[in-house]
């Protein structure tokens, strides 16, 4: 079963036209920002599983927003003097020596379990910004 949804773009063009292009813009900034807020309480929460020394957990960082492909995107990403983003990929993964490791899709979870919070924190930031 599937579902047509009609008029989005017009919806879309009317609050443009409504709002103007710069408070949508702002509206969306915000709105993106609040759902990276959420994912990434759920990721921290994800990676106190298997907390050794904490400095993967401290090296997530929500990068500023940018345009990727078209799109308005903010990015999570581990940056820090412990330079974990080295091994991120091998706690999510495993490796040969180790094919289980303590936080195997521990980011996997993360996305999956915070999809309905990530979506309720948008809503809301639009509610607000609008």
């Amino acid at each position: 079963m599937s579902v047509k949804i009609t008029g989005l773009n017009q919806l879309l063009g009317d609050l443009e036209k409504r709002f103007g292009k710069v408070k949508m813009q702002q509206v969306s900034d915000a709105a993106l920002m609040a759902g990276a807020k959420v994912f990434v309480k759920e990721l921290e929460s994800q990676f106190e599983t298997f907390r050794d020394t904490g400095a993967s957990i401290e090296e997530i960082t929500i990068s500023g927003l940018e345009w990727i492909g078209g799109k308005r995107t903010v990015r999570i990403h581990w940056r820090g003097p412990e330079e974990r983003y080295r091994v991120i990929h091998l706690n999510e993964f495993g490796t040969i020596q180790n094919p289980n490791p303590k936080g195997k899709g521990a980011i996997a979870r993360a996305m999956r379990n915070s999809e309905k919070a990530y979506i309720r924190a948008v809503e809301e930031a639009v509610r607000r910004g609008i």
